[in-house]
């Protein structure tokens, strides 16, 4: 059984204080995919999703970017 993140609900608060900016902003810099999981999660069943789209696009595309193989950089 796993926690939920602190980031998570921080993000979740500052959407659901109609803050969807700065909310976006933490989103492009979110630690894990898992973080990202659980704002999903969190915003899914407060319905938060369907009234900010531009999260919901933002989260999204997020997790794709933090999901894929990064290509190697040489030193």
């Amino acid at each position: 059984m796993s926690r939920q993140s602190i980031w998570a609900t921080k993000v979740a608060a500052l959407i659901k204080s109609g803050n969807s900016a700065a909310a976006i902003a933490q989103i492009k810099v979110a630690p894990t995919v898992k973080d990202l999981q659980d704002l999903r999660k969190l915003l899914t069943t407060a319905n938060l999703l369907k009234l900010h789209p531009n999260v919901d696009s933002a989260s999204t595309d997020m997790i794709a970017a933090l999901s894929a193989p990064r290509l190697h950089r040489s030193p």
